[in-house]
């Protein structure tokens, strides 16, 4: 592109722009190392390049964009919400991993379409845009590609809905302040989170920024009734708590509170649910050389009687084990990783324990302050599942504090539903 809009951008958007119209090449050979290990699905590689493979629905349409499944997830009740609102609207839903792609498959309302997201190779861009001719784009959290930005801008409003920069990400961008500053501004619309976000959003330069809360607010995972049933069959009168979206190097501290706790609940049953599934069988080794005894899901296994942790290495699933579970410890907070969103088992009336690390979701946890105690680490998690497990009285109550703690948060979805209606030409989808 030529004439004003091209000098408006940065040199260095300017580069990177010239150099993915040349990527193609480059950028297949990456996409077939990645089919080779598994992380692509080697039918459907047209749709990282921009080959649709469903038709377009006649109509206006909207494209909804989620990197991997927690932003996917996010989308899914806004989805609902404009079903309900506008039938006969056009949505399709891009993804970037195999796992979303799988989980879609089973939570999308039918007449949905999922298709991967198009890399950011300039022809491939276009290709999808020019098949897809999205009336509106709207993209949850924060992966801004700028190839994708631009083009996306240039034909279509384009909102950012739950939108959340941790302060390292606003830190990198910072060093390409004009570059962050043009994408932003490609934005009619972004819908902050939290307000720490908003404030690093407007710091970069975002002009239409909105604090909207996060669309998990007041969200109820799906429940699985015949497998949450079946699994409180199997452990019918023995305690049990759950660690919930753990990651490498948290398992070995679930282990140690596992042995903390059960000195106090003889036949305590921890179920462990990794933040990654395909790690199961790792997690499951490990467990193992530590002295426990382990079943798991992936496998087919229920809980014997001296079963100490069946592995929920499974997807999609959590609503049904946060259901089940009086206490809930939230993994991504012992690591490094800024932990977990507590919506979920906050609405499920789980008690919620969390480690030190919380930094995503820094303004959630100041909400629900003690009724989600912080533990250090595996020790200190195993006295807190004891605690709680002997004082019924003590957890019911921070259960209730906390979610009314968060119910209170909520209006993201109004907000974004709102937003996106107000971009759609006049009517658009109404039946």
């Amino acid at each position: 592109m030529s004439g004003p809009e091209s000098a408006a951008r940065p040199a260095a958007l300017r580069a990177w722009l010239a150099a993915s119209d040349l990527a193609g090449p480059a950028a297949r050979a990456w996409l077939a190392r990645r089919a080779g290990r598994g992380k692509e699905d080697p039918a459907r590689l047209g749709e990282r390049r921009g080959v649709a493979s469903a038709a377009r629905p006649a109509g206006p349409l909207v494209w909804l964009h989620g990197a991997s499944v927690g932003e996917s997830l996010a989308l899914l009740g806004l989805i609902g919400d404009l079903r309900e609102t506008r039938p006969g609207l056009g949505l399709v839903l891009t993804t970037g991993t195999r796992t979303s792609a799988e989980l879609m498959a089973r939570r999308l309302p039918e007449g949905v379409i999922h298709q991967y997201a198009p890399l950011d190779v300039g022809p491939w861009v276009r290709r999808f845009l020019d098949h897809w001719l999205p009336d509106a784009a709207v993209w949850a959290e924060s992966e801004l590609w700028p190839g994708l930005v631009e083009a996306t801008a240039a034909r279509a409003p384009l909102l950012l809905v739950n939108a959340r920069i941790s302060a390292r990400s606003a830190a990198g961008w910072a060093r390409a302040p004009g570059v962050a500053r043009r994408l932003l501004t490609r934005f009619d619309a972004i819908l902050a989170q939290d307000g720490a976000s908003a404030a690093r959003f407007e710091a970069l330069g975002a002009e239409r920024v909105r604090l909207a809360g996060s669309l998990k607010a007041g969200a109820v995972p799906p429940d699985l009734p015949e497998a949450r049933a079946e699994l409180a069959q199997a452990a019918a009168g023995r305690p049990l708590w759950l660690a919930a979206s753990t990651h490498e190097g948290e398992e070995a501290a679930v282990a140690e509170a596992h042995r903390v706790a059960a000195r106090t609940a003889p036949g305590l049953l921890t179920l462990l649910a990794p933040r990654h599934p395909e790690r199961g069988a790792a997690v499951a080794e490990a467990l193992a050389a530590a002295g426990l005894s382990v079943t798991r899901r992936s496998a087919g296994d229920t809980p014997g009687p001296t079963t100490e942790v069946h592995l929920l290495d499974t997807l999609g699933e959590m609503g049904a084990w946060m259901r089940l579970a009086p206490i809930c410890f939230l993994g991504g907070s012992l690591s490094e990783s800024g932990g977990h969103n507590p919506y979920e088992p906050a609405a499920l009336g789980a008690a919620i324990l969390r480690g030190p690390h919380v930094e995503s979701f820094a303004e959630e946890y100041a909400l629900l302050g003690a009724s989600a105690p912080e533990v250090s680490g595996g020790a200190a998690l195993g006295a807190a599942v004891a605690r709680w497990l002997q004082d019924e009285a003590a957890r019911i109550r921070a259960a209730e504090a906390a979610q009314a703690a968060l119910g209170a948060a909520g209006g993201a979805r109004a907000a974004a539903l709102m937003a996106v209606l107000e971009r759609l030409p006049e009517g658009a989808g109404a039946c």
